[in-house]
């Protein structure tokens, strides 16, 4: 293996991680929440979904290889336990709420997503670099980062060519970035920590 992307496991642990804590639990736990009629919880995976939605718009520029999702990625590593953690109505909801097995599930993948954001941040910031120019995102050290998005689009859209993947994923971070930007210019203002405002 080329010494340059010895760390190629720990990029692959890394997007399965992310996978388990940000698609298949969340979606078990929104399911179970409406199931249980638990409506603190669901109003909180729902903002969940809508900010974790910059991750799937990240596989898709990195399907394309447009090193801007080397910042989109970062991105919603910061902005997913931000949106967790943020509101203080449904925080003090989901405290008060019987402990029960759903409490207890929800409140883990809290605390295990927002620990596995920020470790993925920490590890991320040394290759904002490949966002760059100048590095390349064409190289070894940058490229290994392209390949499980590589393998998503083999599964789910083989027949599709990337440049056309990529041109969905910057469509999205465009109006991902203008529905961020009314909501801290406009929205935030008015309702504050409050998401029943």
């Amino acid at each position: 293996m080329d010494k340059e992307v010895w760390f190629r496991p720990l990029v692959w642990m890394d997007y399965r991680l992310a996978l388990l804590f940000t698609v298949v639990i969340p979606l078990i736990l929104l399911v179970w929440a409406f199931v249980q009629k638990a409506e603190a919880m669901q109003r909180l995976l729902i903002i969940y979904w809508r900010v974790s939605s910059l991750l799937a718009i990240t596989v898709y520029l990195m399907i394309a290889q447009f090193s801007v999702g080397f910042i989109s990625g970062l991105m919603a590593r910061i902005l997913i336990p931000i949106c967790l953690w943020f509101w203080i109505d449904l925080n003090d909801e989901i405290e008060y709420q019987p402990t029960g097995p759903l409490k207890l599930t929800f409140t883990s993948w809290r605390w295990a997503t927002t620990f596995d954001c920020i470790l993925g941040a920490l590890t991320s910031i040394p290759f904002l670099g490949c966002a760059f120019p100048n590095n390349g995102p064409a190289s070894s050290y940058c490229s290994v980062w392209f390949e499980p998005a590589l393998l998503f689009r083999e599964y789910f859209h083989p027949n599709s060519k990337p440049g056309f993947l990529g041109f969905l994923g910057i469509v999205g971070l465009v109006i991902y970035v203008f529905c961020l930007s009314y909501f801290v210019l406009v929205k935030l203002g008015k309702q504050g920590r409050s998401a029943t405002q």
